[in-house]
């Protein structure tokens, strides 16, 4: 259990240390008006308390992967502590940090137009297509997964089906209604009750004494039980994605930067949320590998179940914390999902208008462009669940990817200190790289081959960036 305290007084360190250095180098003040008051317009520009936004951002990045994301990283050992830690701290919060604090200063402007500005057009028009996609496949994953827990806590009174419709339903009312009428008022419940549910489980982590396996260079080796097929790098890069780094959020920023009242509120938010998510991630991967007595009664329980995560946080769930402490936390886990699926719908339509330039203070201009993306999301939900996850948990990694050399060049351009991106976003780049080569939903090439490739075309990219800044 040492690994498990020294990993949260790290990721509290970091941002209380690394998060200021961030904000010092971005140059946060009180000078710059926010686009909450400059751009006003009553739907998505509504400027809110810095507790209220910092709880729905951090409801709309959590989502399913620290917690499925988590229990599936789980299974590779003790090496998802450091990357959940080290990923939060120097690659996902400095992520989110400034990609929300960039909107912020360019008018709550959203993720494909803050790439179009820095690094041109074809750039701009390419992460057009691919966030739009990535936002419908959040959509679609994140109503699948907590459909699938609603239909096992009221199985044979509603199904799956009934869940979906419901869920998509409320989906409709959060993209389409102003921002602070639905989301704004439920959010902090809703993030109460995730909240609960880490406290909970990770009370019940130190109360019952789980026997947490530590970090220690003979335990960082591949505990999968498939090593050959499944290699720790990059599968478990990809595996626990919202822990550690998420293109996802890079989307979600531009809707909370519509909405601080001041610039120095940004490194709680953004930064804070981040960090406040690989907390929950670290609470579920530790529970995942110590609640089954090992990591192998972990692969035991999955393999018997079908790989379903969901069953995983119900079976702890109810185990540690009772029938109603049970029920709350997967309330939480429910909860989570959904309000990260209406938010990736909300920000396709804003990406959609930016793009076609429709002002969105008309409700027939919302539901013009939102129409569309719901049947697309629809269709999605015909599609096996887990073949969704795959794709959607590589475009995640993909466009974070992205977002860290559209940072890296923003920085450079400022003549600020670009090496704090340079390096995670040489990384993610090679993650992603490998992956699509090897993984079966890929090109399904040899590993050591996959490898070379992907450190060539890195190694290429990261000279090419140096020579061109």
């Amino acid at each position: 259990m040492i690994t498990f305290f020294i990993a949260l007084v790290l990721l509290i360190g970091g941002y209380f240390i690394y998060g200021s250095l961030m904000e010092r180098i971005f140059g946060a003040d009180n000078v710059h008006t926010t686009p909450a008051y400059t751009h006003a317009d009553g739907v998505d520009y509504v400027p809110m308390s810095w507790w209220r936004i910092f709880l729905i951002q951090f409801l709309n990045i959590a989502g399913l992967g620290p917690i499925f994301g988590a229990i599936m990283g789980a299974v590779y050992g003790p090496s998802a502590f450091l990357w959940i830690v080290f990923g939060s701290i120097f690659g996902g919060a400095v992520h989110d940090y400034f990609s929300g604090m960039m909107s912020l200063r360019n008018a709550g402007m959203s993720l494909p137009e803050l790439g179009g500005k820095y690094m041109g057009t074809i750039f701009k028009q390419s992460m057009r297509v691919f966030t739009i996609i990535l936002m419908v496949l959040v959509g679609a994953v994140f109503i699948a997964g907590p459909a699938r827990l609603m239909d096992n806590i009221t199985s044979g009174w509603l199904n799956y089906t009934w869940w979906i419709v419901v869920i998509f339903i409320y989906y409709i009312l959060a993209t389409l209604l102003p921002v602070d009428k639905i989301i704004g008022k439920i959010y902090p419940l809703f993030g109460a009750a995730l909240l609960f549910m880490a406290i909970g489980i990770g009370g019940a982590l130190i109360w019952n004494g789980a026997p947490i396996p530590e970090v220690t260079f003979g335990n960082l080796h591949n505990h999968h039980s498939h090593p050959g097929e499944y290699p720790i790098f990059p599968m478990l890069f990809i595996s626990i994605a919202c822990g550690a780094i998420s293109g996802f959020h890079a989307t979600q920023s531009p809707l909370m930067a519509r909405c601080l009242k001041n610039e120095t509120q940004g490194r709680r938010i953004f930064y804070g949320a981040m960090i406040t998510e690989s907390i929950v991630a670290m609470i579920w991967a530790a529970a995942a590998m110590s609640f089954f007595g090992s990591i192998g009664g972990l692969h035991a329980f999955l393999e018997a179940n079908g790989n379903n995560a969901a069953i995983v946080v119900e079976k702890i769930s109810d185990t540690w914390l009772g029938k109603t402490g049970g029920l709350l936390a997967i309330l939480g886990v429910i909860a989570a999902p959904i309000t990260s699926g209406d938010t990736a719908f909300r920000s396709a339509r804003l990406i959609v208008a930016d793009f076609l330039r429709i002002k969105q203070k008309k409700l027939m201009n919302r539901i013009g462009i939102s129409l569309p993306l719901f049947i697309a999301g629809f269709v999605l939900l015909q599609v096996d669940f887990d073949i969704i996850w795959r794709y959607f948990a590589w475009a995640n990694q993909t466009l974070a990817s992205a977002t860290l050399w559209m940072i890296t060049i923003y920085l450079a351009g400022k003549k600020k200190c670009f090496w704090i991106t340079f390096f995670p976003a040489l990384f993610m780049t090679m993650v992603v790289t490998t992956y699509i080569l090897v993984a079966p939903e890929g090109f399904r090439l040899n590993y050591q081959i996959s490898i070379c490739i992907s450190a060539i075309l890195t190694l290429m990219l990261g000279i090419w960036f140096l020579k061109k800044k």
